[in-house]
């Protein structure tokens, strides 16, 4: 499953990966041409019981895999995933150990059919939908919408760092308040803004990995980030703690939880929602949870 539009995905690089696949298996390219096609190529694979779906793009195109993927009628086997990275970050694949390399990708991922390694990892969910690595409400949710108002330009670290920016001194839908539910606990209310994390580090800054739950991996459960103000010395103090490499958070207005097997968030006006940096749309209440062992992962 090739996204012809990704940041690092190229012809001459989807026609190695393709040659040097074909040698081992009988493949076939399925090239993207619109928002939601992967996730729809995936699901029919699902039914057609193919083995494996390698997923050639960026984090958006390995996020609609997945969903294609989950979708396989209910007790059947789940086509295996392999991910051969070609967008700018990348987070789910390094994640996994998978080189940012398409051409070194592709040699481990042929290692790892020929030598029968995989693994099971968990998803997290937000409503109807699967993510990878994280998902978030409120100002994440509001970059990721000014990033993809900019889909014509590559989405490079410096164009999310102007959106953060712009999206921090002006909130398209003001600071709506949030109140997060968790497990065997009363709502915390007066929320600002909430990261999901599935993994650590939750996404980077360029080569630089941010850290918001350390404690947060593929085999556990969702880790929550909150924070109860917006104010600058919040957001400055958070960040150099996210840059750090113990990634420890602490902070007055930090709510954090790792492991966690289901929450709720509900807001007082519509805000975004997304998910591995793709946007969803606005919402007044979701549901997240994690599934663990929900697919298999070639790597």
């Amino acid at each position: 499953m090739v996204n012809p539009q990704a940041t690092a995905t190229t012809p001459a690089g989807r026609d190695i990966l393709a040659y040097a696949l074909s040698s081992e298996l009988k493949l076939e390219v399925v090239e993207t041409d619109y928002r939601g096609h992967a996730m729809d190529a995936a699901a029919r694979a699902a039914l057609e019981n193919v083995d494996l779906v390698v997923a050639h793009g960026g984090d958006g195109t390995v996020n609609e895999v997945v969903n294609g993927l989950r979708s396989a009628p209910h007790g059947a086997r789940a086509p295996m995933l392999g991910v051969v990275p070609g967008g700018s970050a990348n987070v789910f694949a390094r994640a996994i150990g998978i080189p940012r390399d398409p051409v070194e990708a592709t040699h481990q991922l042929l290692g790892a059919l020929a030598e029968g390694r995989a693994r099971d990892v968990a998803l997290g969910r937000a409503a109807d939908r699967w993510f990878t690595f994280n998902a978030g409400l409120g100002w994440d949710a509001d970059v990721v919408a000014g990033v993809e108002r900019k889909r014509s330009k590559q989405a490079s670290p410096g164009l999310y760092a102007r959106k953060a920016v712009a999206a921090y001194l002006r909130p398209p839908h003001g600071r709506a308040e949030l109140t997060l539910t968790m497990p065997g606990q009363e709502p915390i209310d007066g929320i600002r803004t909430v990261f999901l994390s599935n993994t650590d580090p939750w996404s980077y800054l360029g080569s630089r990995p941010l850290h918001l739950n350390p404690g947060c991996s593929l085999n556990g459960g969702l880790g929550v980030f909150a924070l109860r103000s917006l104010s600058l010395p919040t957001v400055v103090k958070h960040l150099v703690q996210a840059l750090r490499k113990n990634g420890k958070q602490r902070g007055r207005r930090l709510i954090r939880e790792d492991n966690l097997e289901k929450l709720s968030i509900t807001a007082t006006q519509p805000v975004n929602l997304q998910v591995d940096g793709d946007l969803l749309g606005q919402r007044t209440a979701v549901e997240f949870s994690c599934t663990p062992r929900a697919l298999r992962v070639v790597a």
